[in-house]
This record gives C-alpha cells, sequence and structure tokens, in this order.
C-alpha cells in the first residue's frame, strides 16, 4: 500500500504469495483488505481480487487497474493461507476457504483414518476440516478443547517461552466429552510443535483412553522466504525428527499429515500454489535470500 497526496495505490506481489482484494462502497469510495471479509464486513459491493502483478490506484472515486509486466503466469499462492492464515469466512483464488479446509479433512480421513469415538478440532482453525473428516470418516463430531479468545496464535509469538506460556493459557479440555474415549485430535499444522505435546497431555489427563493427531497439512520442513515467521530449520521439528520420533515427542497413539497431494487436491489445484515450506520446491530463487538470513544467523 502507498499512500499519495491525493490517491492510494495497492500493488500485489507478481507471483500472488498473498491475498489482496478491493471493494466499493455502497455510499461511495473503495477500501482495499488482505481478505475479503473485511470487505463483506464493511459492506462493500462489487468486492474482486486484486491480480499478481496488478497495480490498483485510488483517486477519489475513480479506480484503475493495470497489470505490470512482471506478473509470473501461473502464480504461486500461498497454500498455507487455506491451511491456517485466512479466515474461513473469506475467498480467495475464487475459493472459499471454509469449503477449502472441510476438503483438507476429507481428504484426511481418506489418507490416514483410524479407529476411534469422536473427532474434536484444536479451535478455531480446525473446526471446518474436523467436520469434514468427521462427515467422511462416520465418526461423531464433538468439542473437546475450549479455546481463551483472549490468546493469540502461539505459533507466531517472537519467543518459545512466550509460545508455551501462551499454549498453557490458551485451551482447556471438556472432559465430558473425552473420558473414555478414542479421540481423534485434528490440528491445521504442526510447525515448531509447541502446541500439540501440551494439548495431547491435557487431553488424556481429561480422560481420553487414546489420542490420533492428524494434521491438515504435510510436515512443514522448510523456511518461508516470504515474509512468514515459520522459524528455522532447527526450529521446525519435522525437519528434525521422523513422524515416528515427532509421534513420541508429542505422547500421541498415532500422528499422520496430509499429503501434499493431498492437500492440492483439496484446495482444487495442482498448479499455481506454492508448497515451499513443505516440499523445499520454491517458486523463486532464494540463493540471495539465503545468504541474507545466513549473515543475519537465521539459518546455518
Amino acid at each position: 500500500m502507498l499512500l499519495g497526496v491525493d490517491s492510494v495505490v495497492a500493488v500485489r506481489d507478481p507471483w500472488g504469495y498473498r491475498p489482496l482484494s478491493v471493494g466499493r462502497l455502497m455510499e461511495g469510495g473503495y477500501v482495499i483488505a488482505s481478505e475479503t471479509c473485511a470487505l463483506q464486513t464493511l459492506g462493500c459491493v462489487d468486492i474482486s481480487e486484486i491480480a499478481p502483478g496488478e497495480i490498483v490506484t485510488i483517486r477519489g472515486d475513480e479506480i484503475t487497474r493495470r497489470r505490470t509486466p512482471q506478473a509470473v503466469t501461473g502464480g504461486a499462492h500461498c497454500s498455507f493461507e487455506f491451511v491456517y492464515f485466512s479466515r474461513p469466512d473469506s475467498e480467495w483464488d475464487g475459493r472459499s476457504v471454509h469449503a477449502v479446509r472441510q476438503r483438507l479433512g476429507e481428504r484426511l480421513a481418506i489418507e490416514a483414518g483410524v479407529d476411534a469415538d469422536v473427532v474434536i478440532p484444536v479451535p478455531d482453525s480446525s473446526i471446518p476440516a474436523a467436520i469434514g473428516y468427521s462427515r467422511q470418516s462416520g465418526i461423531a463430531f464433538n468439542d473437546g478443547l475450549i479455546k481463551n479468545r483472549y490468546i493469540g496464535r502461539t505459533f507466531i509469538e517472537p519467543s518459545q517461552s512466550l509460545r508455551e506460556r501462551r499454549v498453557a493459557m490458551k485451551f482447556n479440555a471438556l472432559a465430558e466429552n473425552l473420558v473414555g474415549k478414542r479421540v481423534i485430535v485434528i490440528d491445521d499444522s504442526l510447525v515448531r510443535g509447541t502446541t500439540a505435546g501440551p494439548l495431547v497431555k491435557l487431553i488424556k489427563d481429561a480422560g481420553a483412553t487414546e489420542v490420533h493427531l492428524r494434521i491438515t497439512s504435510p510436515p512443514v520442513m522448510h523456511p518461508c522466504f516470504m515474509g512468514v515467521d515459520m522459524g528455522t530449520y532447527d526450529e521446525l521439528i519435522a525437519a528434525r525428527l521422523s513422524i515416528d520420533e515427532l509421534c513420541r515427542h508429542v505422547g500421541c497413539d498415532s500422528l499422520e499429515f496430509l499429503s501434499v497431494e493431498g492437500m492440492l487436491a483439496a484446495i482444487g489445484s495442482q498448479n499455481g500454489y506454492c508448497t515451499a515450506c513443505f516440499t523445499g520446491e520454491y517458486a523463486i530463487d532464494t540463493t540471495a535470500l539465503r545468504l541474507s538470513a545466513r549473515k543475519a544467523g537465521v539459518i546455518s
């Protein structure tokens, strides 16, 4: 976003890594936001996505749009937006985030089914996926964790001690739905491993006989160089431990991740999405970025 004397300019990166949309206010004027849910809340109409490499200039009640020659055909939209970042009531790339998350859960049930009595989400981002998993598997959905809504996202906290402290404050177990049951826990991702272990212990302490952790994304094994605090290789627990080792570390009875192919199938496209944090295949040349990160001591 750029503010001029009499104008506002919005530019989306040439690869379309991050979402950006514009909408028109009924009473006049325009609003630009990273998620369509914000535009809908404000009562905007004519909501449209700003294309990768597109420049939108708003001057008074006039809006002009032009595409830069640097725009990348096909794009590299961040798949993690669908998995975790975006609000479920947003739309991106013509897709409902909520619907994609339900399909992620359905695909996970197909790929990583297990006998159990109840499916519970890690609220709030995993609720649609848990509904999808329950629907596909035929195992009952219920609440098992209650979230303290005054605590923010934990994996993007700047320090490990802060993340651990917030996890302890963030959730409480609903024992009446867990005691004596084999529980499938649906979570969107496992990045640093800070949340999973304490949650599994919380659920078992509440009386669950088994806890099976199912993740609606592949293991995060590589850092993001496009503005997301995904940590160093040392911080990314899946880059250091095998799935069996992760399972023992977390303390669950079984642990499974959705495949890259399953995730992209749920999104609805095998092309145009960045999966670098899962696969290490970056859409851009990261040589200079890696060199800068090494100099800063971010990666080894």
